[in-house]
């Protein structure tokens, strides 16, 4: 066989046709519809499809009175998502908040103070002499963190004096309740959480500023104590006996496995959407596909999830416009 015959065999072999939705974006030739854009995702392929099937599983929860828990990590209070997450708290569009440390006192210092737009590729040094903290391309003057200290300082003074006249020992969701109560800003997360009653769980209370002012403070009082026992005990028991549940996880860490987990103690969650960009081949449960939940019985075998892959700050906003906000 002489050389063209043996390529054209190779790469000429014939297939068989495949059956399913053809591949199809947005034809601009229509317009600039952006509900059509969004509607083509489901045909565009890549990150766009799993998008599409994100928005599709939320209106599901929606649609089935499912239990909701949102889990966000610091990154996105820092970012101007924090103002979409307060819309879905202010508006109780969802039942169950998770958080870290970060996502708690954030939403408290940009109640005092903005953070402003910077660059990734700032240089540290010249920053740290200006006392300016970054967040990716996110600066926070830590001047905002010297305030946060003087209104978190009273607050934490009223929570112990509490404490000494009742015998209870407040539980961590108590003092973000009271957080929440205290700022008395309509701005903020979690004021709409103590207003509406929406439970905020914070897994790592320790960490970030939030935990230095927890140091701070048991200086002067060493006989200060949070109840660790409660709040896990608050938290896993938000799922049992609910007849449905859906996740919406933005990042992963702790705020993802504390929402898995407190799901496996009913069983696993009926829907789960993840938005971040971890990968599995570490074998950690950040990385973790919903697949991996399952083997767990974090997330039931029969449930609808989704992993996409991409930034939260930019899909999280179209997913939201698609479902929670979509007959605003």
């Amino acid at each position: 066989m002489d050389s063209e015959k043996i390529a054209r065999k190779n790469l000429l072999r014939k297939s068989k046709e495949t059956k399913g939705v053809p591949i199809r974006g947005h034809d601009f030739n229509e317009g600039r519809d952006y509900g059509k854009i969004i509607n083509s995702f489901a045909t565009t392929g890549f990150q766009a499809t799993f998008l599409s099937r994100a928005i599709e599983i939320t209106k599901k929860m929606i649609d089935e009175n499912a239990t909701i828990f949102l889990g966000f990590t610091s990154n996105m209070v820092s970012s101007g998502l924090r103002e979409v997450l307060r819309y879905l708290v202010e508006h109780k569009k969802v039942d169950v908040v998770v958080t870290t440390a970060g996502g708690i006192e954030e939403d408290i210092i940009k109640c005092l103070g903005n953070f402003m737009l910077g660059d990734f590729r700032a240089s540290g040094k010249e920053l740290r002499k200006k006392g300016i903290n970054r967040i990716g391309n996110i600066f926070a003057p830590n001047n905002r963190y010297v305030d946060f200290e003087k209104w978190m300082q009273p607050l934490l003074e009223e929570v112990y004096e509490m404490q000494k006249k009742t015998g209870k020992i407040p539980c961590g969701s108590d003092i973000i309740w009271k957080m929440g109560e205290k700022i008395g800003n309509s701005d903020s997360i979690l004021y709409w959480a103590w207003k509406n009653k929406i439970p905020v769980h914070c897994p790592a209370l320790g960490d970030g500023a939030l935990g230095d002012n927890i140091y701070f403070f048991s200086f002067k009082h060493p006989d200060f104590k949070i109840d660790l026992v409660e709040d896990i005990a608050k938290m896993n028991n938000t799922t049992i006996g609910l007849k449905k549940t859906g996740l919406i996880i933005l990042g992963s860490g702790v705020v993802k496995h504390a929402i898995l987990n407190a799901n496996m103690l009913r069983n696993g969650a009926d829907y789960a959407v993840y938005i971040n960009t971890a990968q599995e081949f570490d074998g950690s449960d950040a990385g973790a596909l919903p697949e991996e939940a399952v083997s767990w019985g974090k997330i039931l075998p029969g449930a609808e999830s989704v992993k996409v892959f991409a930034d939260a700050t930019i899909v999280f906003p179209l997913l939201v416009a698609e479902t929670f906000a979509k007959n605003n």
